[in-house]
Protein backbone atom coordinates (compact mmCIF):
# COMPACT_ATOMS: atom_id res chain seq x y z
CA UNK A 1 0.00 0.00 0.00
CA UNK A 2 1.55 3.34 -1.00
CA UNK A 3 2.04 6.23 1.40
CA UNK A 4 1.82 9.89 0.48
CA UNK A 5 3.81 12.98 1.37
CA UNK A 6 3.30 16.70 0.83
CA UNK A 7 5.61 18.95 -1.14
CA UNK A 8 5.71 22.72 -1.64
CA UNK A 9 7.57 24.91 -4.09
CA UNK A 10 8.88 27.96 -2.23
CA UNK A 11 10.75 29.78 -4.99
CA UNK A 12 9.18 30.87 -8.29
CA UNK A 13 12.66 31.24 -9.77
CA UNK A 14 13.38 27.53 -9.16
CA UNK A 15 10.28 25.72 -10.52
CA UNK A 16 11.88 22.29 -10.28
CA UNK A 17 12.88 22.65 -6.63
CA UNK A 18 10.34 21.18 -4.21
CA UNK A 19 10.67 20.71 -0.46
CA UNK A 20 9.03 18.06 1.66
CA UNK A 21 6.62 19.28 4.32
CA UNK A 22 7.64 18.19 7.82
CA UNK A 23 5.96 18.31 11.21
CA UNK A 24 7.13 20.35 14.21
CA UNK A 25 9.58 17.58 15.16
CA UNK A 26 11.25 17.79 11.76
CA UNK A 27 9.89 14.43 10.62
CA UNK A 28 8.31 13.94 7.22
CA UNK A 29 4.50 14.15 7.20
CA UNK A 30 3.31 10.84 5.74
CA UNK A 31 -0.26 9.72 5.11
CA UNK A 32 -1.79 6.33 4.34
CA UNK A 33 -4.61 7.78 2.25
CA UNK A 34 -4.39 10.42 -0.47
CA UNK A 35 -7.57 12.31 0.57
CA UNK A 36 -6.15 12.77 4.09
CA UNK A 37 -2.93 14.12 2.59
CA UNK A 38 -4.85 16.55 0.38
CA UNK A 39 -6.93 17.74 3.35
CA UNK A 40 -3.79 18.42 5.39
CA UNK A 41 -2.21 20.24 2.45
CA UNK A 42 -5.26 22.51 2.24
CA UNK A 43 -5.04 23.16 6.01
CA UNK A 44 -1.35 24.03 5.94
CA UNK A 45 -1.31 26.03 2.69
CA UNK A 46 -4.87 27.27 2.11
CA UNK A 47 -3.97 30.23 -0.10
CA UNK A 48 -1.72 28.25 -2.43
CA UNK A 49 -4.22 25.40 -2.76
CA UNK A 50 -7.09 27.81 -3.55
CA UNK A 51 -4.99 29.68 -6.11
CA UNK A 52 -4.26 26.39 -7.87
CA UNK A 53 -7.95 25.54 -8.01
CA UNK A 54 -8.63 28.77 -9.87
CA UNK A 55 -5.51 28.53 -12.06
CA UNK A 56 -4.31 31.87 -10.69
CA UNK A 57 -0.69 30.87 -10.97
CA UNK A 58 1.70 27.95 -11.34
CA UNK A 59 1.34 24.78 -9.31
CA UNK A 60 3.10 25.30 -5.96
CA UNK A 61 1.84 22.35 -3.88
CA UNK A 62 1.50 18.64 -4.52
CA UNK A 63 0.82 15.26 -2.94
CA UNK A 64 3.21 12.54 -4.10
CA UNK A 65 3.64 8.84 -3.44
CA UNK A 66 6.56 8.24 -1.08
CA UNK A 67 7.63 5.00 -2.76
CA UNK A 68 5.76 4.26 -5.95
CA UNK A 69 7.57 0.91 -6.30
CA UNK A 70 6.94 -0.41 -2.80
CA UNK A 71 4.70 -3.27 -4.01
CA UNK A 72 7.18 -4.20 -6.75
CA UNK A 73 10.05 -4.21 -4.25
CA UNK A 74 8.08 -6.49 -1.89
CA UNK A 75 7.36 -8.91 -4.77
CA UNK A 76 11.05 -9.07 -5.66
CA UNK A 77 11.94 -9.92 -2.07
CA UNK A 78 9.42 -12.79 -1.94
Amino acid sequence: MPTYKLQVQDDDAQPLQWRDVKNDDGRLLVFDKEPAARDKLAQLFPVLVKLEKFAAGPKRTRVVVVNAYLDVDKEKES
